[in-house]
This record gives structure tokens, C-alpha cells and sequence, in this order.
């Protein structure tokens, strides 16, 4: 059984309400207040339920595919968080969109934690134990750590919130990003240190040793590159050890089948997830199969399709089995499986024809639920959104070993086994360590498509301008400027901070 998030009135409120003292002088008694609600270990968990629901944020969890619209993954035509306007480098601190939305979603996840940890530190009652306290503490401090990076990874320097602000406190100055990358790995360690070393399908829905483990892994391997061809050997080191553990108990693996890990009636036995974000209709029900099988907010770019090897192992163009007539004949399975073109169409017969059209002519299948057909406005869908998964890692784990050793045999062995389950050949033998890194660069593109992590790859590699600046096949003209590494503020963000907030460098004041 899946665990659910439901937006708890009474849990929010009390987590949202819970640092504004002058107000809370005043209790009501037909009113909530956190003094009436924190007086049970029920009343804790359903504040811990709260926190973790503000993950549900269509940005981190069923709008995330929509993130590779600003890649060279795809386009997308309703411009959703102003995704092509970004895709064009139009980036201010009045853009809107994603450069608003992730900044204030991950304060208001912050803050709902902050509280969380302050209520929870105040709790005196004798039904909860040591064991469970230091537990939802771990949790919680998980959810912290998340949010902080995404405040890391796009703005850089930004205020660091670890308490409960009130009226007088609101505003902060910016701290400088290297303590609030400390901040993300001091949260992560802790919660390392205290979460069950169990599976996550033991624990679904809360997050596990090895959901920390994987999310600190991604923090390492953000910063792991000085250069386009030149890693930080000490940072891959320390990521060397983090995959290391993860892999060595030997508690997850691969899905038989690739889409295992992303739909509904699978997801609940897949073992290659390390963390989901859970979704249960209809009153708490996700908007992917409208979005991608009905409006194609994705409409994947050719030169992505053009990507896919065939089953030979070799690419488009190269290999003897290419069809220009047939993007999807012989090729890597994984491209009938990520994206369709003209209508959906499933093993057992179901089709659905999108009522949107898809500008580039293709379509985004990955995520879609096929007992769902047809797709629309009445459609509840309710796949979990998966954060962390054990292909990611092995990719990392690839990575890393090549970085450090060069094109070793356990570097093949990590990839060959994300390829293998995929249906593909192995990769061939007696690559160079720059040709094993184009590879690996390949395979994670082709891999994660639309799983939200194309940018992130593409700014840690520090290639984003090489790579957006010459797509050439999209609807609009993508462009990436080298300050484009880091967002601005958002501008209202700056005008309410009562002068503390100062604007990022090349953003003007």
C-alpha cells in the first residue's frame, strides 16, 4: 500500500501558523491554533504528512517533465512556468514562471519544516519515542536538504532559513552559497546517520537511508565538474563512497522492465525506486495523463528522437537498420516507450489521439497510464512522482569510476547494466575515458528523458551553452548566456525583503 499526502487542513494550518507569536496570543476556541493540535503523536504525524505534501508542488513532482522544455529534450507550446520564454534566454528577475515559483516553493517547503522541527523539539508527550522522534526529525530535515538545494542549484547565495521566522525576522540578507551547500550536507548526514537502512518498498512514501543517500549523491555530483573535461577528483571521491554504499546493500535494482518505476499499477513493487512522491486519486490525483497524453504540454524535439541508437548499438544515420521513414523501427526500445508520435498507442490496443497537436510532431509517453484512456479534463490520475531511482545512480556510479579510473571494467559494468535492461547491446569495449564520458553523457540523456534532470546534467557538465545555443531543430530559438548559470532573484522578492535582498551578479540591482 502506497503512503498518501493528503493536504491536511488542520496540519498545514498549524505548520503555517506556527511562528507568528502575536497572533497565537489569541486562541479562539472555534479557531485552530498549534496550541490545541500538537498534543499527539497522530497530530505529529499528520504535521509530518503536511510537510512532506508540500513536495506535491507541480514543479518537483507531475509538472517536472515540463523542466526538459527549457533543454534540448523538448518544447513546449503552452509555455508552463514561462518554459520557452527560458528556453529563449529570456531570463530577468520578471520572468516568472520557474524563476519565481522554484524560489518561493522551496521557502514555503522550508519554512513548513522549520515549524515542523520546532513543534516537534517542544513535544513533551510519552507516546512518542526517542526512536520515532529522532526518525521524523531525519525526514524532515531530508525535505530541508531538497529544497535548499534547488535554492543552490539555481540562485547560488541565497538567505538561509534553519528557524521559524515571524513578522520581524521575515526578511533575510543572502548567505553566501558555500553555507548553504553546508547546510544540504549537514542536514543529509544527519538524516543518513538516523533513517532505517531498509528499502523503500518497506517504507513507501517516507524517505529511507537510501533516499538520503541518493539525493546527497546528487548534491555531490552537482558541483563534481571544474570544467567541460575537467572533474573535481576530491568531490568525485566523496560521491566514489556515497554510491558506493548505496549499491553495496544490496537493496535495490534495476525494474525489469523500464516503465516499471512510472506507472501506478507497478510502482508499489518496483525496486529501483529510492523515493517517490505519492499521489492518490481522485481528491489528491496528479494532471499527467491530461497534460502530456491530451494537451502536450511536452512535444519532444527531433534531435532528441534523433538521439535513440538503434538496436545494434549504433546511431541514427550510422546504423544499416535506419529507416527515415520509421523513426521508431529498430531502435532502442526505450524510445518507443518515452515518446509517441501522432497517437498513443498501447500493447493491448487502447489508442488515444491528443485533442492538442504536437508541434514538433511527437508526443511524451513515458509517464502516461494506459488503463486511463481516454485522456482529458476529467482524467484522476494518480502515479507517484519518482525523485530518486536506481538507474540515476548506477549512471552516477559510471560516472564517477570513469572520472577516477578512466573506462574501467566496473565503469562498463554499472552502464551495461542500465543498458541491458533496456534491451540494448553492451557499449563497446576499449573506449577512451573522454569517448566512456560522450557515452555516458548519451546514455543519462536517453535514460532520465523527462525525468526533470536534463538541465541540471547539462549546467554541472558546464556545456549548457554548447548544447542549447545549437539546437537547431526546435519551434523557437533556444539561447543560454554563461550567467544564465546561476537565476536572479525575483524581482518581488527583492522589493518586499525592505532592502536586505541584494540581486544576483549581471541582474542589475
Amino acid at each position: 500500500m502506497k503512503f498518501r499526502y493528503k493536504y491536511l487542513l488542520i496540519p498545514a494550518l498549524a505548520l503555517s501558523l506556527g511562528s507568528c507569536s502575536d497572533y497565537l496570543d489569541k486562541n479562539p476556541t472555534d479557531k485552530l491554533s498549534p496550541s490545541s493540535f500538537w498534543k499527539t503523536k497522530g497530530d505529529v504525524e499528520s504535521a509530518l504528512t503536511a510537510v512532506y505534501a508540500t513536495l506535491q508542488a507541480s514543479q518537483y513532482s507531475y509538472g517536472a517533465p515540463n523542466f526538459d522544455n527549457i533543454t534540448d529534450n523538448g518544447y513546449g507550446q503552452h509555455n508552463y512556468d514561462n518554459s520557452s520564454n527560458i528556453a529563449q534566454g529570456n531570463i530577468s528577475s520578471t520572468t516568472g514562471g520557474y524563476i519565481s515559483t522554484i524560489y518561493s516553493t522551496s521557502y514555503r517547503g522550508i519554512a513548513r519544516v522549520n515549524i515542523f522541527l520546532k513543534n516537534l523539539s517542544e513535544y513533551s508527550m510519552a507516546d512518542i519515542s526517542d526512536v520515532d522522534r529522532k526518525n521524523y526529525e531525519a525526514e524532515a530535515k531530508f525535505i530541508r536538504a531538497f529544497y535548499n538545494f534547488q535554492l543552490y542549484m539555481f540562485y547560488g547565495s541565497v538567505p538561509l532559513v534553519t528557524e521559524p521566522l515571524d513578522l520581524e525576522t521575515q526578511f533575510q540578507e543572502k548567505t553566501d552559497s558555500k553555507n548553504i551547500y553546508a547546510q544540504i550536507i549537514k542536514d543529509l548526514d544527519e538524516s543518513i546517520a538516523t533513517l532505517d537502512d531498509v528499502s523503500y518498498l518497506s517504507k513507501p512514501g517516507h524517505v529511507v537511508r537510501s533516499s538520503a543517500q541518493a539525493l546527497k549523491l546528487r548534491v555531490l555530483m552537482n558541483d563534481s565538474f571544474t570544467s567541460k573535461t575537467a572533474a573535481d577528483l576530491a568531490k568525485m571521491k566523496e560521491a566514489e563512497q556515497v554510491a558506493n554504499a548505496i549499491i553495496s546493500k544490496g537493496l535495490y535494482s534495476l525494474d525489469a522492465n523500464y516503465e516499471g518505476p512510472f506507472k501506478d499499477a507497478t510502482q508499489k513493487s518496483s525496486n529501483e525506486i529510492l523515493f517517490s512522491i505519492n499521489f492518490l486519486a481522485p481528491n489528491n490525483s496528479t494532471e499527467m495523463d491530461m497534460w502530456y497524453g491530451d494537451w502536450v504540454v511536452v512535444s519532444p524535439l527531433k534531435n532528441l528522437v534523433d538521439a535513440y541508437d538503434y538496436t545494434d548499438g549504433l546511431a541514427y544515420g550510422v546504423s544499416p537498420l535506419t529507416d527515415a521513414n520509421d523513426p521508431f523501427k529498430n531502435r532502442d526500445p526505450r524510445l518507443g516507450k518515452t515518446i509517441f508520435k501522432g497517437t498513443v498507442v498501447w500493447p493491448d490496443g487502447k489508442t488515444h489521439r491528443p485533442s492538442n497537436g504536437a508541434p514538433t510532431g511527437f508526443g511524451l509517453k513515458k509517464f502516461l497510464t494506459p488503463d486511463l484512456v481516454p485522456y482529458g479534463y476529467a482524467t484522476r490520475s494518480q502515479q507517484d512522482w519518482v525523485m530518486l531511482r536506481y538507474g540515476d545512480v548506477l549512471l552516477h556510479a559510471a560516472e564517477i569510476e570513469n572520472e577516477l579510473n578512466g573506462a574501467s571494467s566496473k565503469a562498463y559494468s554499472y552502464i551495461n547494466l542500465v543498458r541491458k535492461r533496456a534491451g540494448m547491446p553492451n557499449l563497446p569495449a576499449g573506449l577512451s575515458k573522454e569517448q566512456f564520458r560522450e557515452r555516458l553523457r548519451k546514455e543519462r540523456r536517453i535514460e532520465l528523458a523527462f525525468e526533470g534532470l536534463r538541465y541540471y546534467d547539462l549546467k554541472r557538465w558546464k556545456i549548457a551553452e554548447d548544447v542549447l545555443n545549437n539546437v537547431n531543430d526546435g519551434i523557437i530559438p533556444y539561447s543560454f548566456e554563461s550567467k544564465f548559470y546561476k537565476w536572479p532573484l525575483p524581482q518581488t522578492e527583492i522589493d518586499k525583503s525592505q532592502g536586505k535582498l541584494v540581486q544576483n551578479p549581471d541582474y542589475g540591482k
